[in-house]
């Protein structure tokens, strides 16, 4: 399965400005994944992508509409990335969200 942490790496957050919560929780450091940087698709690689246009509606969730279109809740972030608006909070009543098909072509642009 696809992941959104697929190619990221991984670092040990040792920053003295975390001292204090690291001393607290008895860690010595903070294992995190770094900040991905998104590329956009080219026009090219967007005409070979079919996109399923519908308005964000009151109980939406990008989870729900994975779900609904991919088979698999888990792929929530390949429309939230499409989009350009990375929570669900980013969208508001009435937007357009347009999800991309099929997966397994818009995974193979994402890198996944």
């Amino acid at each position: 399965m696809a992941s959104r942490y697929d190619g990221r790496v991984i670092f040990a957050n040792r920053n003295p400005l975390y001292s204090h919560l690291l001393e607290d929780r008895g860690l010595a450091k903070i294992v995190q994944y770094n900040t991905p940087f998104f590329t956009k698709l080219s026009p090219e690689q967007r005409r070979q992508v079919t996109v399923v246009q519908r308005r964000w509606k009151i109980g939406d969730r990008l989870y729900k509409l994975a779900a609904h279109h991919y088979g698999d809740p888990r792929y929530w972030w390949v429309i939230a990335r499409f989009n350009n608006k990375p929570t669900d909070s980013h969208f508001k009543l009435g937007d357009l969200v347009y999800i991309p098909l099929p997966r397994e072509v818009i995974f193979e642009y994402y890198g996944q």
